[in-house]
């Protein structure tokens, strides 16, 4: 009777351990933060995209990152941030582990134009009344943040993406659904892919020497889509759902649970403002 028993336990055990594992599929409608419920693409209301330029050699940076920080806090899943890495401090140090600086990056930075100064960031890709371009200084990035966030959604997205876990593939699929006609003649989509909780080298106010320990933060890794969108060819008016379709494989290097799926809706030429933006987490 121990004979048969002992044999029956293994047999289960045999086949558990044999069990296929299964790529994780998973919708987003809103919210970066795992623990709320999500939002339903119904319920979506307008989603500001911040574009932080940085660089590893930028004393100053720091600072811009923790003002990042606490707009998120602020806004939640309503305010979507990338960091990019390019401009005048962003090679990276001979000691450095990662190399954060990728031509995407470049080409974005020359895309929406150099800034004056860091920390500098853009807003929804806007040029705001008063201003003369899109980077914007620091102590602008709240006021111009509230200022987007009270328009209503022109264009509402839903992420929905399988991740597998062995042949590490990336399948994402967006749906834009339109709120508002929109006639102009170039409209992109762009999907990003960011990481954060890099610990890596960074030049920081506290000392003459580069922090090993620094946590580098929405870092973008990647252009999943052309670096200035992919056009939207169809007619862009209110009632539509417009669906693309993406695949990837997610670099080795990359830790998933750390890694975001960045979509964005976005006019290309004079003005390139955002309409809107969207974030899911490759494992979420």
């Amino acid at each position: 009777m121990k004979k048969i028993s002992l044999f029956f336990i293994l047999s289960i055990l045999l086949a558990l351990g044999c069990e296929e594992i299964p790529p994780v599929i998973n919708p987003s409608m809103g919210g970066s933060d795992p623990n709320d419920p999500p939002t339903s693409v119904e319920e979506q209301k307008k989603q500001v995209l911040i574009e932080e330029f940085t660089g590893v050699r930028c004393v100053n940076c720091p600072a811009g990152s923790e003002a990042i920080e606490a707009l998120l806090s602020t806004h939640g899943e309503q305010l979507v941030a990338i960091s990019i890495h390019a401009g005048s401090f962003s090679a990276p140090y001979t000691e450095s582990a990662e190399v954060f600086r990728i031509e995407d990056g470049i080409n974005i930075l020359n895309y929406v134009g150099e800034p004056l100064g860091y920390p500098t960031a853009v807003v929804d890709r806007k040029l705001f009344d008063g201003e003369f371009d899109l980077q914007l200084g620091r102590n602008q990035w709240a006021g111009f943040v509230a200022l987007q966030l009270a328009e209503a959604p022109k264009v509402k997205l839903e992420i929905q993406k399988t991740f597998d876990v062995l042949t590490r593939n990336v399948a994402v699929s967006i749906k834009a659904y339109i709120e508002e006609t929109i006639t102009d003649q170039d409209i992109r989509l762009s999907l990003a892919l960011t990481e954060s909780n890099i610990v890596d080298l960074q030049l920081t106010p506290a000392s003459s020497t580069p922090d090993a320990n620094y946590s580098h933060k929405h870092v973008l890794r990647d252009m999943i889509s052309n670096y200035d969108g992919d056009p939207i060819t169809e007619p862009f008016t209110e009632g539509t759902v417009i669906t693309r379709n993406y695949n990837f494989t997610l670099n080795e290097d990359f830790v998933e649970s750390n890694c975001k799926l960045i979509a964005f809706v976005h006019l290309n030429g004079e003005d390139k403002e955002v309409l809107q933006a969207h974030e899911t987490g490759v494992m979420d």
